[in-house]
């Protein structure tokens, strides 16, 4: 496996990785797609709040959002459920 290797800031192109796995059911699929994304905070490079789930890699139109994702007054984004009760809260380290 090939090391990775930094781009520069202003050359930076966004993209998205779909990375298939097995749950028994939507609510086990969020829950590990959410601990997947914090496990993964400390990478400058991912933007977890845009973290979506659906049912099968070729369902892409029919995606969950995983975190709510409101940008907070901090410059942090909200790392509750879509759709949560009470004030939005950074819960760790979702970026912008």
């Amino acid at each position: 496996m090939s090391e990775v290797r930094r781009v520069a800031s202003g050359s930076s192109v966004r993209y998205v990785a779909h990375l298939p796995f097995t749950a028994s059911d939507m609510s086990s699929a969020l829950i590990f797609t959410r601990t997947l994304v914090r496990s993964l905070a400390f990478l400058d490079e991912l933007d977890g709040g845009e973290a979506t789930v659906s049912a099968y890699v070729d369902e892409r139109g029919d995606q969950q959002r995983v975190f709510c994702d409101l940008l907070l007054d901090n410059g942090r984004r909200c790392e509750r459920r879509p759709g949560h009760e009470g004030s939005c809260q950074p819960r760790g380290g979702l970026r912008r």
